[in-house]
């Protein structure tokens, strides 16, 4: 049988450790996940050029100027579009290519980088 000296539980000091890891993961958490979720949005304007009826893409200058304005309602403005997007037409559909690096600072001189890389191929409607 234990004494009831050795089963008090954690000390002060544990807890801080475990608050500041906690911390620590919720601070990268909170910086990265709005980068995850505007490519989840890039990846619904591209897919959307496929299935949504209202949408009348024809040509690459369309599907960038649907991408821009899709940019703009979400609120996407740290992104270059021409470096990110790379868009081809070959057999009736388009060839998009998304391909771009977020950095986000973490602490001093170490950053956070969530990198992106994903094709489709929508079809033209």
């Amino acid at each position: 049988m234990k004494s009831a000296h050795s089963q008090k539980g954690m000390s002060i000091l544990s807890w801080l450790m475990v608050l500041a890891v906690v911390a620590f993961l919720a601070s990268a958490t909170f910086k990265v996940l709005p980068h995850y979720f505007d490519n989840m949005a890039l990846e619904k304007m591209i897919t959307s050029v496929e299935t949504d009826k209202a949408v009348d893409v024809r040509s690459v200058s369309d599907f960038y100027s649907h991408i821009s304005k899709g940019m703009q309602v979400n609120s996407i403005r740290d992104l270059d579009m021409q470096d990110a997007l790379k868009i081809k037409v070959e057999n009736n559909e388009f060839r998009v290519h998304l391909k771009y690096e977020k950095r986000e600072p973490l602490i001093e001189n170490i950053d956070l980088v969530v990198r992106f890389d994903k094709e489709f191929r929508v079809r033209m409607p």
